[in-house]
């Protein structure tokens, strides 16, 4: 596989690798209010599953906010990744070049979306919205 060549400025990319980071920190402070990190597997937490008694009221209460905390820990999990992902990109020099047709992705796709690995007109295919 030929070495994707980047299509952008310096700056901009510096400026969308403060917006990862930024991104990153926002997500793992997120994820540290309710879940503990998990020490075997990158990028991988465990939601916490709250005791706040033995009467019968709180064991529901705890069950309630387990099963409000496990989806939320999935989907800041997921954008972790995605985050994660895109850095590695930034690092390899592959960043912002779409993954199914190779072309540079716009450059206001990727200040709104940060993570996108596709350009608009490959997702719009993708999600059948042409």
């Amino acid at each position: 596989m030929a070495k994707k060549i980047n299509a952008f400025s310096p700056e901009f990319l510096d400026k969308i690798k403060k917006l990862l980071l930024s991104e990153k920190t926002r997500l793992e402070s997120e994820l540290a209010k309710f879940t503990t990190k998990n020490k075997h597997i990158k990028d991988d937490y465990d939601a916490e599953f709250p005791e706040y008694g033995d009467k019968e009221d709180e064991n529901a209460q705890e069950i309630a906010q387990y099963t409000a905390d496990k989806p939320m820990e999935i989907a800041l999990e997921k954008e972790l990744r995605d985050v994660n992902k895109s850095l590695e990109r930034l690092k390899k020099g592959g960043y912002g070049i779409c993954k199914y047709c190779d072309k540079p992705i716009d450059e206001k796709r990727l200040l709104a979306r940060p993570t996108s690995g596709a350009c608009v007109s490959c997702k719009k295919a993708l999600t059948d919205e042409i």
